[in-house]
């Protein structure tokens, strides 16, 4: 099919303009660091045993302000315990007003029952700190172990006892506060700084 002199005339034009010259293409930019804060509250959560601890970071030096172990006796329903441990929580964050909470992720559980359980203290701690206003973390635990003591698989005698030497403290805290500290300080560790797995902020 023939072109008439017009149209030969306006596809000529087309083809003269110059062409847009394509952005770009930057490279991505390496994820933020969390922001820097003073005081850190960790939680390894638990229905019947959840772990609290906070800290006060400045420079290189942490400092233990307080913690605790929710204790909830086997008697209690679970709803009770929720109520306990939002309560608990609620009252250590009035005292210290962090600006940061870090809490255990989810591992895999051995069965459906026990990952459920779990689900419902850890979401009792996490409603209460978004309530406040906290910016919320999540480490798992190998990460926090080789943080902290060097050894992804460590046991809960060696992450309290160099929590002890970390912090400083005459003894060892029991293993769920202890537990609790480590999230803090292995938070500390990294705020600021870029690294390749960035912490995960839910």
């Amino acid at each position: 099919m023939g072109l008439s002199p017009r149209q030969f005339e306006q596809l000529r034009q087309r083809l003269a303009r110059p062409r847009p010259r394509p952005e770009p293409v930057s490279a991505p930019l390496p994820a933020s660091p969390p922001s820097r804060h003073g005081v850190i509250l960790g939680i390894d959560p638990s229905l019947r045993g959840t772990g609290l601890g906070v800290i006060r970071h400045a420079r290189d030096r942490n400092e233990m302000l307080e913690y605790a172990v929710i204790h909830c006796p086997p008697g209690w329903e679970r709803s009770r315990c929720l109520a306990h441990i939002a309560g608990t929580v609620r009252a250590m964050i009035q005292r210290h007003h962090p600006g940061v909470c870090v809490i255990e992720s989810l591992f895999q559980a051995r069965n459906y029952q026990t990952a459920l359980i779990l689900g419902e203290a850890r979401g009792a701690s996490l409603a209460v700190a978004a309530e406040a206003g906290l910016e919320v973390y999540e480490l798992a635990p190998r990460r926090v172990k080789q943080a902290i003591v060097g050894y992804g698989a460590a046991q809960k005698p060696a992450v309290a006892q160099m929590v002890r030497r970390l912090l400083g403290l005459a003894e060892a805290p029991p293993p769920d506060a202890a537990d609790a500290l480590a999230l803090a300080l292995a938070f500390a560790q990294e705020q600021g700084r870029a690294v390749l797995s960035p912490l995960k902020r839910i």
